[in-house]
Parts: structure tokens; C-alpha cells; sequence
């Protein structure tokens, strides 16, 4: 709503352009006519006009930015071109010359019917004043119509062209129904529009940097959908802490988007797992359009699946807690595969390294993931859904109606079981004689969480969500600093020693031998972890309270302590045997270029 509302004044405030004030004159001068007959067909000229652009450019910018991953740059040029118009007058009526002279042909035209203005000369007046419009509106609609591009083609993106352009007409029915005096304080008002105008241009070319840096992820997720802004996603943040009807508490991972965090409620459910369930329609499915490129299947639309029971996971590769839920997903699009279930996961960016397809494809390789994977790296499915968590389960019956939803860990034998309900219901083969899945096999980072023994939450690196950095002087943004850990860290402090420059997402190593401490309690110890921008591999030592870790070593780490970063994802580097405690975790890196993300534990 908050969008739609910038959208509308956005557009309304277009007529404070000094560039407006050549076709202003011609509009007042009808401004004594019948509304009807003069105002309205004018005003419909011009929303005609708008929305021919307006379709225009949505078709072909969707079209690039959804071609391949290089279209996302060719929009994030577009998007400068159109910031520095802002900026730059002059160069909006460069680039916008031959639609002023046509809109300036047809104004002509319709002026030089002497007779009183009938419909059909105004609707030719709102037509030209559209194309008048356009040095002004051209860089404004232009940024919204980039954005559309960007984020894919949506009824929301759809929505907020008409809020704009309605906005305009707004503005200028005013200015038909008041006539002169309008005019008069436009000419007050054009030293300031012309500092908004430029202002925007310069927080928009701030935007175009944000993108082209991969920024705009953590926004993105902290956003959620398109309609979400301020006050509701603090209103969305406080409802998202209450428990999701099965039990499953759900909390914040601060301060970004919700992501799901683990809760096993099981202990409640019957072995009877094929009992039927009341499963009322949540909603319609709204498709998988908007994604980027699909992994392991050609594009799938919710009509080619109509028939078919689809569950869609919204995924990212280096969330442990999708992560833990994945051998789940996996095994049931495996045994029900044959019944006509159809797995469908939704790949959604955290980190800006997660929106590399080449990283995606290597990690669903890596992690056995067979089945169709949508790349959604502008959100454009996540907003279709309404989706605020990693990960999130929706079930789809054969009709196309959302009828279950799970998001976070946990309730793995009622997922399986509405499974199982909806093939019943729609006809495929005998459920019961498929087993369920054995939840005991899981190993590594897939099995799950010890929540009676976690007592350290997620915690960011990078200085837009870090919490608890306690290393003294606290961090500089954005420039190399020289860093020491704190003598006696408290239970989820942790600190940096060595160089180091810490980004909005993440610390990288300036110089060798650096290290990161980390005050924890729980059985396991992941870090999000990449190589520089060079590629190459960087070998770390891990010490538990000074030591090797021993026996308590994770997947990525030898007993010594010794181990190798590779590729950008997700390292467990502890799994602690026998009682759990407060620990003392360190890890030194022997090379730089090295880049640490998040901390998460199990």
C-alpha cells in the first residue's frame, strides 16, 4: 500500500515540472468547458497515451530481465540513464525530443480547430499532453517502470503504473477544474520541484550503486513483498513471533526478513499419519512466474501443473535451516514422484553470492537436489506468495488451491501426511504402501538442531545486522582497521583480531593470520564463508577453549582443526561430543581474501 501511495503522489507531483509549463497554457485555456465534454476526453487521452508506454516498456524490460542474468544489468544501466535525468534536465530533453515534437505536431492539430472543443480535439490534446509529458515523466515513470523490470513482471508492478498514472491525471483535473491559479503557483513552486526532482535523481543513482553491489539483497529480504513497508513489516515482524498453529515458534533472525527458525513438534502427532486432515483452501496458487532461470527443468507454469499435487520450498543455499529440512524434501519428491507429487524449489537470495546461478547449480549439485529449482532472485515469486521465511512449505492440491502451509523445521510427518492427502484426493496410486520418511537418518548439517542444549542465535558479520561485536573500539564501516578480540567475552560476544574490513554483509581479511572468536553454547558451530574475489582457496585452524576440536570437529574440519575454504556457502566447523557448555570458539585463517557472513548453530 505504502508503494501505491509514492506511486500516486509521484505522479501528481509530475505537473510541478518546469518542463510541463509549454502544454499547461493550452489545457487552461479549455478550462471553461464542459468537463465532460473537454476535461474528461482530455484526461483519457493521456492515461491512453501512458499506458501504451507504459505496456510498452513493461513487456520489453520483463522480457530483458528475465532473458538471462546479464538482462539484470542492462535494467541497472537503464535505471542510471534514468537517475542522471533526473539530475540533468537538459539531458531528459535530449533523449525525449521526438516524443515532444509529436506530442507537439498533435497539440497543433488540435488547436487549430476554431470551433468550440468537442470530444474528439481534447482526447488529441490529452494524447499530445501525454507525449508533452514525457520529458518530465519519462525519467520518474521510467524509474518505476525499471523497478517493475527488475523485480519481474507482476499485477503489483501492474497496480503501481496505474496508481501513477493515475496521480497525474489527478493533478491535472485539478488544474483543468481551477483553472489559472494553478498555473500561477506552479510558477512559485518551480525552485523547489526542481531540488526534489534532482534529489531523487541523486538517491537514485545511490539505488543504482546498492544493486550493482548485490545490496539490494539484504533490502529485498527485509522488505518481503512489495506492499510492505514501515509500520506494516514491523506489524508483520510482530506477528510473525507467535506460534504458527502447530507449535512452531517462529523468530526473527534480526534485523533482516523473518527466517524460520528450528522447533520440533512432533512429539504430538500420531503414527496414524493417513487419517484425513480438514485442509480448508488457503488461497489459489499464483504461479512461478517471475523467475530468472530454472535449474533441472524447463520453466513451469501453474497450468502445465494443474493435475499434479506441487509443494514449492522457498530456499536458499546456505541456510542451515533449509539446509536441515532439505533431506526431507528430497526424499518425498523422490518416493511420491511417481503418484504425481511435484517438488518445486524457490531459490531466494540472502547473501549476494546466492544470486550466482553458477553458485546455485554447483550447490544443488553438491546437495543432491534433482528436482526443478526457480531461481527468484528479484523476489517476484517470494511477493506472489506473500512469503516472509526461509524455509517455507506451501502444498498445492491437483485443483491449483494452496491447502497447507509450514514454515521453519520441524512437523516433517504432518507435512508427509497432507502429502499423502492430497495424492489420495486427487487420484494418485496408493499413498499407504509408500513408507514414511525415517527422520533418524539424517547426518551432518542436515540432522537436526539440539534445541534443549542452543543457547547462541543467528549472528550477522557484516555491520547492518551485527549484534554483540564486542572486539574494543567497536568496528569501522567500509575500511580496513586493525582489530582485537575482547579479553573475556561474554556467552555470544564475539570479536575480530587482525585486519580486517568490514562490509554492510560481511568482514574480509586485508591481511593474513586474522582470526574471529566466538563465545557460544550449543552442539554444532556453522559459518557462512567465501573465498576473495580472486578464487582462491584459503586454509583456516579451528581451536575449541585454545585447543584442536577432536572428536567435537564438524563436516568441514579435520580433528587437528585444519580445513580449507573453497566456494562461498555454509562450513560446519564444531559438533560437540558429550555435555554442551559455554565454549570458546576460534578460527584464524593462514591466507587473506577470505569473507565471513553469519554465524548460525544447532
Amino acid at each position: 500500500m505504502l508503494l501505491l501511495i509514492l506511486g500516486y503522489l509521484g505522479g501528481a507531483l509530475t505537473i510541478l515540472s518546469p518542463c510541463i509549463l509549454p502544454v499547461l497554457p493550452f489545457v487552461f485555456a479549455r478550462a471553461d468547458q464542459p468537463f465532460v465534454r473537454s476535461g474528461l476526453p482530455l484526461l483519457a487521452g493521456m492515461g491512453i497515451t501512458f499506458a501504451g508506454v507504459a505496456t510498452l516498456a513493461a513487456v520489453g524490460g520483463g522480457w530483458v530481465a528475465q532473458a538471462n542474468q546479464y538482462g539484470r544489468w542492462l535494467a541497472i544501466a537503464l535505471l542510471a540513464v534514468f537517475g542522471l535525468t533526473l539530475l540533468l534536465p537538459s539531458l531528459a530533453e535530449r533523449l525525449m525530443r521526438p516524443l515532444v515534437n509529436a506530442g507537439s505536431r498533435l497539440s497543433n492539430f488540435a488547436r487549430a480547430d476554431s470551433r468550440p472543443a468537442g470530444p474528439g480535439s481534447s482526447f488529441m490534446l490529452g494524447i499530445a499532453t501525454g507525449l508533452l509529458w514525457a520529458p518530465c515523466a519519462g525519467p520518474i515513470l521510467g524509474l518505476v517502470l525499471t523497478g517493475a523490470a527488475l523485480q519481474g513482471a507482476s499485477l503489483g508492478s501492474t497496480v503501481l503504473l496505474l496508481a501513477y498514472a493515475a496521480g497525474a491525471a489527478t493533478s491535472l483535473a485539478g488544474a483543468l477544474l481551477i483553472g489559472g491559479r494553478v498555473f500561477a503557483a506552479m510558477k512559485r513552486s518551480l525552485g523547489a520541484g526542481e531540488w526534489i526532482r534532482r534529489g531523487i535523481g541523486a538517491a537514485m543513482l545511490a539505488g543504482v550503486g546498492a544493486i550493482a553491489l548485490g545490496l539490494d539483497a539484504g533490502v529485498l529480504t527485509r522488505i518481503s513483498t512489495v506492499a510492505t513497508g514501515g509500520l506494516e513489516q514491523q506489524l508483520v515482524d510482530k506477528l510473525a513471533r507467535k506460534d504458527e498453529g502447530s507449535g512452531t515458534m517462529m523468530m526473527q533472525a534480526p534485523p533482516s526478513a523473518m527466517s524460520a527458525k528450528p522447533a520440533e513438534s512432533g512429539s504430538m502427532m500420531m503414527r496414524a499419519v493417513d487419517r484425513q486432515m480438514t485442509l480448508p483452501v488457503e488461497g489459489q496458487f499464483p504461479g512461478l512466474t517471475g523467475a530468472v532461470e530454472w535449474i533441472n527443468s524447463p520453466p513451469l507454469s501453474a497450468e502445465a501443473l494443474r493435475g499434479k499435487v506441487v509443494l514449492v520450498d522457498f530456499w536458499t543455499y546456505s541456510c542451515i535451516n533449509c539446509l536441515r529440512t532439505l533431506p526431507y524434501v528430497k526424499a518425498w519428491a523422490d518416493k511420491y514422484r511417481d503418484q504425481g507429487l511435484v517438488v518445486i524449489g524457490v531459490h531466494a537470495p540472502e547473501f549476494a553470492f546466492e544470486r550466482n546461478i553458477d553458485n546455485v547449480r554447483k550447490a544443488a549439485h553438491d546437495l543432491g537436489v534433482n528436482y526443478p529449482i526457480a531461481i527468484d532472485n528479484n523476489y517476484a515469486i517470494w511477493r506472489a506468495f506473500g512469503n516472509h521465511y526461509w524455509p517455507a512449505h506451501y502444498f498445492i492440491d491437483a485443483q491449483g488451491r494452496i491447502r497447507f502451509h509450514h514454515f521453519g523445521e520441524g512437523e516433517y510427518e504432518k507435512s508427509e501426511a497432507v502429502i499423502r492427502q492430497l495424492l489420495a484426493e486427487a487420484g494418485h496410486g496408493d499413498v499407504t504402501k509408500v513408507a514414511m520418511t525415517n527422520s533418524n537418518a539424517m547426518q551432518g548439517v542436515e540432522m537436526a538442531a539440539d534445541n534443549d542444549a542452543l543457547r547462541s542465535p543467528e549472528t550477522y558479520v557484516g555491520y547492518v545486522r551485527a549484534e554483540n561485536f564486542a572486539s574494543p573500539g567497536g568496528a569501522k564501516a567500509d575500511q580496513p582497521k586493525d582489530y582485537t578480540v575482547p579479553a573475556r567475552p561474554a556467552l555470544n560476544e564475539w570479536g575480530l583480531a587482525g585486519n580486517w574490513k568490514v562490509g554492510a554483509e560481511q568482514a574480509t581479511l586485508e591481511r593474513a593470520n586474522g582470526r574471529i572468536i566466538y563465545r557460544f553454547h550449543a552442539r554444532d558451530l556453522h559459518l557462512v564463508l567465501g573465498p576473495g574475489a580472486d578464487g582462491k582457496p584459503v586454509r583456516f585452524r579451528v581451536t575449541i577453549d585454545g585447543n584442536a576440536p577432536g572428536a567435537s570437529h564438524g563436516t568441514d574440519v579435520a580433528a587437528d582443526g585444519s580445513g580449507t575454504v573453497r566456494q562461498q556457502r555454509l562450513y560446519q566447523l564444531v559438533r560437540q561430543s558429550g555435555d554442551i557448555h559455554d565454549r570458546t570458539f576460534a578460527i584464524e585463517f593462514l591466507a587473506p581474501g577470505v569473507q565471513a557472513y553469519a554465524f548460525t548453530f544447532g
